[in-house]
């Protein structure tokens, strides 16, 4: 559903917050909850839409097709240094990141946004903290 329905629909009850296997929803301003992929990466169980009594979350909701992808801010990014880091590409199981070679230069990533699956996994592997989850457009 969409942020004003899901923020009628919510009531707070840190069901999802308390049930998520991964430990990476938390309950944020307001007390309503978010995904924090600084705390790792979201694995789409569903289990958060199943603790949730009033259906603010379902398992329609809770699909790695989600519009979030990850994106990368070249500035933050230490290959733009000249340092070699492949990071986010490690970490990234859906092989959405990959990297682009660059002439006279060390390689830079470059995420594939329609195999990003928005599950953050990339996020908090990242030492320079230049890759966020956005609204895809």
């Amino acid at each position: 559903m969409d942020e004003a329905a899901f923020l009628d629909t919510c009531t707070r009850c840190n069901a999802c917050v308390e049930r998520c296997p991964e430990d990476v929803l938390v309950s944020a301003d307001g007390g309503f909850p978010v995904f924090d992929p600084m705390r790792g990466e979201c694995t789409f169980c569903g289990v958060c839409a199943e603790a949730c009594a009033p259906r603010a979350l379902n398992a329609a909701t809770v699909t790695p097709a989600w519009h979030w992808k990850a994106r990368v801010n070249d500035d933050a990014c230490l290959t733009t240094r000249g340092v070699v880091c492949r990071c986010c590409e490690d970490a990234c199981g859906d092989r959405a990141i990959g990297f682009l070679p660059r002439a006279g230069g060390v390689s830079t990533p470059t995420v594939h946004p329609d195999r990003c699956s928005g599950c953050g996994a990339c996020i908090s592997n990242c030492p320079t903290l230049a890759i966020a989850l956005r609204p895809s457009t």
